[in-house]
Order: C-alpha cells, then structure tokens, then sequence
C-alpha cells in the first residue's frame, strides 16, 4: 500500500509539473503578439510629474486654493503639485518675481529662481537665487504654504 501511494503521488507531481510547463510555455508564446499591438498611445498614459518640493498634502492644497482662486489653476485641490499647478505658479511668478521661461509646469531652474526670489523677499529664504530646490529652498517654501 505505501508503494502504491508513493508511486501515485511521483505521477501526480511529475504530471503537475508537466502542465504547469505547458502552461508556462503557452503564456510565453502569446506574449510577444500582445506586446505588439499597444492598447493605448504612449502620451495618453503618461503620468504627471508631481514636485511638492518637500510640502506635504496639506500644505500643498494651500497652494492649489490660492493658485486656483487667482491664477488659472483648474486642477482638483489634492496636494499634489503636478503640472498644472506648477503652470499656475509659474503664471505668478511671470507676472511678479522675474519668470522669464515658458509656462509649461516643468519645474526647473528658472522656476526655482523666481520661487526663490519671492521667498527671499517674504518668506525668510536666505540662500542664493541658484535654481537649486535644496533644503533652504524646501524650508522657505513649507513657510511660504503655512502662511496662507
């Protein structure tokens, strides 16, 4: 008897193993044709960048209300600085602290310049005007949230 249930156990594990290969290669095979047909255009999946620069959600949405009561933000108030609030505040920062790139929500060294510059006059930023998002910058900024 315990020969007969080794024996139908061995069969039993070689069998599922067997089917568990097949199934493997099967799902291989299908794969590249699926990969060759896209579902969907690349830019339609694309997620939006997000740079809150050391502000948490709370402190972001002070932001986004402010932005969206004065300056074009049409975005959902959910403390997260993505594109098109970073397009808001660069409207801003055109209009009163030297912005002087395109309005396109990428958050670089321009817009961190005239960030900078508004935090220095009012926000207690004590570091150079250098486009650097660095902990001075960050401090100023959760400074510059908090007050509002």
């Amino acid at each position: 008897m315990r020969t007969l249930t080794r024996t139908f156990v061995g069969i039993t594990a070689a069998a599922g193993i067997t089917v568990g290969s097949l199934a493997a290669a099967g799902a291989a095979t299908a794969a590249p044709a699926a990969a060759a047909q896209p579902a969907v255009g690349s830019q339609a999946i694309a997620p939006l960048a997000v740079v809150n620069l050391g502000l948490n959600t709370t402190q972001a949405r002070k932001i986004q209300r402010v932005l969206k009561s004065s300056y074009g933000y049409t975005g959902a108030i959910d403390g997260q600085l993505g594109t098109n609030s970073w397009k808001a505040m660069q409207r801003y920062l055109k209009q009163s602290w030297s912005y002087n790139d395109a309005i396109d929500g990428i958050v670089g060294p321009n817009t961190v310049k005239a960030l900078q510059r508004w935090m220095k006059a009012h926000y207690g930023y004590t570091g150079a005007i250098d486009g650097i998002a660095g902990s001075g910058t960050q401090a100023a900024f959760k400074r510059l949230a908090n007050s509002l």
